[in-house]
């Protein structure tokens, strides 16, 4: 569902082109992105902080998708705090999927821990899990009768 903000005469769109998950490691945090979740390594490219120092330029995203996700390596004592505590312990973030099992299953077997036994919502299968620095998503199935994701 996309949604349009009026401003003044004209419709404005919008879409959320990417968002931040602090982590403590790059490599780590692009390995279960990317072998794990399955998700797409989009740019890895160095950079420097604001004060000059050298960083990582770090974006993945699941196939097809346009959101990214900038993985950012902590830097000083109150972002490693926020590792693994993005959204102050709530479930922040919304992988649905295709295949719910085939999903559960890799990612059972790939060693992801998951919080409670899957469960059918309105909304679709849903099970909690845990990324690689602890914050809590969603995966979703399918909404039961809306057919493949598009």
């Amino acid at each position: 569902m996309r949604l349009l903000g009026k401003c003044g005469t004209s419709l404005l769109r919008m879409q959320i082109e990417r968002f931040t998950i602090i982590v403590d490691d790059y490599d780590e945090a692009i390995g279960f992105f990317t072998s794990v979740l399955g998700f797409d390594l989009v740019e890895d490219s160095p950079s420097l902080t604001n004060d000059g120092r050298p960083k990582r330029w770090v974006v993945v995203r699941p196939p097809g998708a346009q959101t990214g996700i900038l993985l950012a390596r902590a830097d000083g004592e109150h972002q490693i705090a926020a590792v693994g505590n993005q959204v102050a312990g709530r479930v922040g973030f919304f992988l649905r999927v295709d295949d719910f099992d085939a999903a559960l299953e890799r990612m059972t077997a790939a060693g992801v821990r998951f919080d409670g036994a899957p469960r059918a919502e309105p909304y679709g299968k849903v099970a909690v899990f845990l990324d690689i620095a602890g914050n809590r998503w969603d995966l979703l199935g399918p909404v039961p009768g809306a057919g493949p994701l598009s």
